[in-house]
């Protein structure tokens, strides 16, 4: 709580120190920590580095700068906290080095560059243009950065599990409990959140403060997001069941 004190009764525009932090780690990551890793992996790997120190301390701070509110701030049109702004600039900063990353390296990702350009779009309009709504976002940030860290862990395990016996361990015993967190956070949280989101904004009570086209765009991002990500993890408990059904029918042919 001292830090985010701290950061609170901070002036000074963070996002220059948060870019060099972030440049810093990937950096260390490629030279450094994945530097025996094959070339594709590496990237990857690094680009893995920069989300573990974005995602739960970005979780973390979102919640803490959404409780240091009174319960009258914290609304979909409430201006924008000194606090808040702080930890919008340190995903923005986050959300840009990876997207300078794929556009260096990964350009045929698309998906991830969409995702990454469509996310600045949100912050940024939020924390430069209305500077209001960022306790929408922040309540968004928290719900899509809880799960990061088993996520980070378990896409690292799945990155080596083919030369590791036991990263593939680590890669099978993490797969069930990380899809079910984040079946639950995107398939449950996060819609209610965001249906609850678009009630207000359409109901015409930010209208002073947030125009029409940042709040549909909002809507329509979010909304977006969420639905591919449910896309993604429906998947993934496909293939895990047709693993396991598979890994079932070879034990029985075996016995």
């Amino acid at each position: 709580m001292d830090l985010l004190a701290s950061l609170a009764a901070e002036e000074r525009w963070l996002f220059p120190a948060f870019l060099v932090m972030y440049a810093a780690i990937y950096s260390v990551g490629q030279l450094v920590v994945f530097r025996r890793w094959a070339p594709r992996q590496r990237l990857d790997g690094a680009s893995c580095l920069i989300s573990l120190f974005h995602g739960t301390p970005a979780a973390l701070a979102a919640a803490g700068a959404i409780l240091a509110l009174p319960a009258r701030s914290r609304s979909f049109a409430a201006p924008n906290a000194r606090l808040q702004d702080h930890v919008l600039d340190y995903s923005v900063a986050y959300f840009v080095m990876d997207l300078l990353h794929y556009l260096a390296f990964l350009p045929g990702d698309v998906l991830f560059i969409a995702h990454h350009l469509a996310t600045l779009f949100v912050f940024l309009t939020c924390r430069y243009i209305v500077r209001h709504g960022a306790y929408a976002l922040l309540v968004l940030l928290l719900l899509a950065e809880v799960t990061s860290l088993l996520q980070n862990v378990w896409t690292l395990a799945g990155i080596w599990r083919d030369q590791s016996t036991a990263a593939a361990r680590v890669y099978g015993a993490l797969s069930p409990p990380f899809y079910v967190l984040y079946t639950l956070v995107r398939g449950v949280a996060g819609p209610l959140f965001l249906l609850k989101m678009t009630v207000f904004y359409l109901s015409g009570q930010a209208v002073d403060v947030i125009p029409w086209w940042v709040r549909i765009s909002w809507i329509v991002v979010v909304g977006t997001a969420i639905a591919v990500s449910n896309l993604w993890i429906w998947n993934l408990w496909k293939e895990l069941f047709r693993e396991r059904k598979q890994s079932m029918s070879k034990s029985k042919k075996d016995t």
